[in-house]
Parts: structure tokens; sequence; C-alpha cells
């Protein structure tokens, strides 16, 4: 089982929508694979169309260890893709796992047990630098990282990496790829032409920006689904097996 992690400091910039749909393409080429969403706002939940209608269903009580992780997982309507949901109790996430303990090798802990149904975990992030931060980035083989091609985005990218190497992450591959990339702008054909030196170990595959992306939404379903013939649908479809290379899935 490998474990990869989508990653921004920033909102908005196309983390949980990537997410969404490599986790989607790894279930349709036949691997068994779970998304945890563990960013409060619940936007992987959403846009696989998982509900928890549990009165009970607490996502962030699940942090202190004290149920096991696999009794929150529920299927989605695509053979191969499970889904640990989110809700805003993750919001407390950080205190959570600061008062179970060991809160940088929490995560490790509970995703262990998943070896044995999954061969990949997809974990949707939330956009902080955290105690739940420090323990997905130690759980993660892979940290993808969704980047606009401007400068602002770039620094937040390079930010990132210097509190990584300060936290001394040193299993921890990062990989950056350019999304939201709109071809009428020059900056972005310019960066795609010439790829600044923090892009170096980035994925070759861009995104565009895209109005399918958005209508997942709507669809509650991923862009190969609702359409797959779209130049967005394209870009994940080749992303991901820019991935699984990596992975050598």
């Amino acid at each position: 089982m490998q474990t990869i992690a989508f990653y921004n400091l920033k909102g908005g910039v196309g983390k949980t929508t990537t997410a969404v749909n490599m986790a989607w393409h790894a279930a349709r080429w036949k691997h068994r694979t779970l998304l945890w969403d563990l960013d409060p706002q619940g936007a992987a939940s959403f846009y696989l169309g998982v509900d928890d209608d549990d009165a009970g269903y607490k996502a962030g009580g699940l942090l202190k260890g004290k149920q096991p992780v696999g009794r929150f997982k529920r299927e989605t309507r695509w053979p191969n893709l499970d889904v640990i949901p989110a809700d805003i109790s993750m919001r407390n996430a950080d205190v959570k796992l600061v008062e179970a303990g060991g809160a940088r090798s929490r995560l490790k802990q509970l995703i262990a047990p998943f070896g044995e149904s999954y061969e990949l975990v997809v974990l949707d992030c939330p956009p902080t630098l955290s105690p739940l931060a420090e323990s997905i980035f130690a759980a993660a083989d892979y940290l993808f990282v969704p980047v606009i091609p401007t400068h602002l985005s770039l620094r937040a990218f390079q930010q990132v990496l210097d509190w990584l190497d300060s936290k001394k992450f040193k299993h921890l591959r990062v990989v950056p790829f350019f999304n939201m990339v709109d071809r009428r702008r020059d900056l972005h054909v310019q960066m795609l032409v010439k790829r600044p030196p923090e892009m170096k170990n980035g994925l070759k595959t861009w995104v565009p920006y895209a109005t399918h992306v958005e209508q997942m939404g709507d669809h509650r379903a991923p862009v190969g689904e609702i359409a797959p013939y779209t130049p967005a649908a394209q870009s994940y479809r080749a992303m991901w097996f820019e991935i699984a290379e990596r992975l050598k899935l």
C-alpha cells in the first residue's frame, strides 16, 4: 500500500479536485483505493456523493484512536473507491491529535491496517501548517502540490518546502504540478515553456482552468465521468498515468 497526499497552503488552487480525480482514476484502473477527506470543508466527500447522515458521526473524533478507523469508511457508487468523509468536527483535529499524544505518528498508525484492503490511500489535506499537517506528511509517501503559474503561488510553494525542510521530513517526496493553467495569460504560458527551478521535480502534466472542473459540484462526480472528452479530463487521465508510473502501480 502507498499513501499520497494532495496539499497546498492556499485554498482554491485545485487541491481537492485533483485528489478526487486521481482517486477515481486509480479505482477505474482496478486499484483498491481509499480517499480520506481530512479537510473540514468536506469538499472531496461532497464531490464523490458521500453524505454521512449518521447523527453520531464525528470525523474529528477518529483521530483520537478510540474507535477502529475502518468503521468510518463509506462506499462510493464507483467500484474500488471508498471514502472516509470529513465534517465540521475536523476543525478541531489539531487539538484532538495533541490530546491523544504522539501527534506526528498518529495518522500513520491509523492508516497502517488499511494495507490489508487497499493498494492506495489518497489524503485530501487541510490548507494549514499544523499538527495535523505534520501527521499527514509523516504518513505520506508522496506529497503532490498544485501550483498556479504565478509568482505568488510559487512563493507559497517555496514556503512549504522550507517548512518541510525545517521539520526534517526526509522520506517525503514532494511533487509540484501546474494547475488551473490559463493559456490566455502570458505569465502562465511563459512558466509552462520555461519552468521555474521550484518545479524541477514536478509532474510534466498540467491541468487547464476549465468550466468542467467547476461543474464537478453540480454533478457530484469526477471530470472523467461528466465530461470525458474535454481537455481537463484528458489532463487528469495523463496525470494519473504519470503518478502511477512514479508509484509503480
